[in-house]
């Protein structure tokens, strides 16, 4: 049973939601779950993740299209709309900003279609994630981006465990600092599997399953 506590600060009316256990991602254990479903889904909530977000881009920062992974096509509209009402600076054709989400081939790479091709090439991209813990996820997204031409302009998640991933720094509503606790292993060097104790759970963009 996975019992979720929430942390006792609230930055900007975004509640953080975490679970403590034994838990296992694709790329590695962790021993805290960090749930953003309600930010995902909740409109107000979304709404509050993209102000508090925009607060630590700078105005010059040039944003054409929002890239949402792990399903955060809510928070990359409300961003989006954030964005586009703050002064920031944009540069798009149609003065506007595009909100797309990837897609997967079989080998797990993100490919984008003709139709979409053109939101990417050229463009400045901002990598949205609901949560980063070892930045592999978004590394791959800023290859395909590199690969499709178009230029990244950041990295954003709700939570992040990390200060940069592929030589971009990462916002965050949250970070490490507000969940000190968290670690993140190597599924070879996981302490609790050396020592026997079960997985509680396996995690992934779409929640989480109790095994």
């Amino acid at each position: 049973m996975i019992t979720l506590e929430q942390l006792p600060v609230s930055r900007g009316g975004v509640p953080m939601r975490f679970a403590r256990g034994h838990f296992a991602t694709n790329h590695s254990h962790i021993n805290c779950y960090v749930d953003i479903t309600f930010q995902k889904t909740r409109l107000s909530e979304a709404k509050s993740v993209a102000k508090e977000l925009v607060k630590r881009f700078s105005t010059t920062t040039l944003v054409d299209t929002v890239l949402c992974l792990d399903g955060t096509a809510v928070i990359g509209t409300c961003l989006a709309n954030e964005l586009t009402k703050t002064g920031f600076h944009n540069i798009n054709l149609h003065k506007t900003i595009y909100v797309v989400e990837p897609e997967y081939n079989a080998n797990s790479q993100i490919i984008f279609r003709d139709n979409i091709k053109p939101m990417i090439k050229g463009k400045h991209i901002l990598v949205l994630m609901a949560s980063m813990t070892t930045g592999f996820t978004a590394k791959r997204s800023i290859e395909a981006i590199s690969y499709y031409g178009g230029y990244v302009a950041g990295c954003a998640a709700v939570y992040s465990a990390v200060e940069n991933t592929g030589g971009f720094p990462v916002a965050s509503v949250y970070t490490l600092s507000d969940l000190p606790e968290y670690e993140s292993y190597d599924s070879r060097e996981c302490p609790y599997c050396k020592k026997g104790i079960p997985i509680d759970a396996l995690v992934n963009s779409f929640g989480y399953s109790v095994l």
